[in-house]
């Protein structure tokens, strides 16, 4: 069976004011509303495998996520390491606004550690939850060492920490170096301020570094795209790029309309329900308003408990 490999980070989250009138929440965020995403969305042929480290600290309660998911491959589970795992304190300053203060210890993979890991998946979804998952250098080993498609979600690469674990934007260095080592990059608005004011030439810049698929989510207003030449996707394998004779394309896909109740974790449903759809064969735009359709399930769900069972309806929204 085909398997993507999830690269990201496993985080406790404490949450203030999502809901003005209830008290703070404690649960699993970070990769676990990534993987409720891919677990929703691959084709039934796909199995997950976590790269995920996790702290010696929430070990157990990383397994019990787990093995809640359908699509988990035979025996698969996180690395555990002698280290915190990593926690955050969100801060809901609005319904998309919040400020972040991460702790914890949990160490970047190396390319020593993670290569003999990727040589049997056929593809990889990489989700940088605390921009500490890879560096640069490591990231362009994967790249070398690794010939299936890699969708990759920059996010927290964008963020600095100060010395109380608050979290900051911060410009991302490089980021021509970065796209060279993804064929799909997902943004969102913020970030692609930071790299450029003109989203024309960051998506210049993405393409001709070499990514296929830039993906630039708007929040209630949907995603944005840009596509290679000739770029609409991957076979169902995984391994080879569907083409065609058209040019670049662009295009605003829009998002269906939610009350939400819970943003949290919604461009990580996207992102990974995206790939899934991808890896399933099915064109830019298919997979991208699939995408959308399950972020927007996931806004009137709190948590990621349960979350792929919510996400493919088995639950009843509450």
């Amino acid at each position: 069976m085909p398997k993507v490999g999830v690269i990201g980070s496993l985080v406790w989250d404490l949450i203030h004011g999502r809901d003005p009138l209830a008290p703070p929440t404690e649960e699993w965020g970070g990769i676990a509303y990534a993987l409720g995403g891919l677990d929703a969305s691959l084709p039934p042929d796909w199995e997950i495998v976590p790269l995920i480290k996790v702290g010696r600290d929430l070990a157990p309660q990383a397994g019990e996520l787990l093995r809640g998911l359908a699509r988990l491959a035979p025996g698969a589970r996180c690395v555990e390491v002698p280290a915190p795992n990593n926690r955050v304190v969100l801060h809901y300053q609005s319904a998309e606004r919040r400020c972040e203060r991460m702790s914890g210890g949990v160490p970047p993979w190396t390319w020593l550690e993670l290569g003999p890991m990727v040589m049997d998946l056929d593809a990889i979804y990489l989700n940088f939850i605390s921009g500490f998952e890879l560096t640069l250098g490591t990231a362009q080993a994967l790249r070398q060492g690794f010939h299936g498609p890699i969708y990759a979600d920059l996010h927290s690469l964008f963020l600095g920490m100060h010395h109380d674990g608050i979290r900051v934007l911060q410009p991302l260095a490089d980021p021509a170096a970065w796209f060279a080592c993804f064929d799909a990059v997902q943004l969102n608005e913020d970030e692609m301020r930071q790299l450029s004011p003109d989203p024309l030439s960051l998506s210049a810049q993405a393409l001709g570094a070499g990514t296929s698929l830039l993906v630039v989510t708007l929040g209630p207003k949907g995603a944005a795209y840009v596509a290679a030449q000739g770029f609409d996707g991957w076979e169902k394998d995984g391994r080879t790029v569907r083409r065609s004779d058209g040019p670049i394309r662009t295009a605003l896909i829009p998002a269906p309309r939610v009350d939400a109740l819970d943003p949290t974790g919604c461009g990580d449903v996207f992102g990974a329900a995206a790939c899934a759809r991808l890896l399933a064969g099915d064109s830019i735009e298919a997979a991208l308003q699939h995408a959308t359709a399950l972020a927007g399930r996931n806004a009137v769900l709190r948590g990621a408990g349960g979350l792929g069972r919510h996400l493919r309806g088995e639950l009843l929204v509450p």
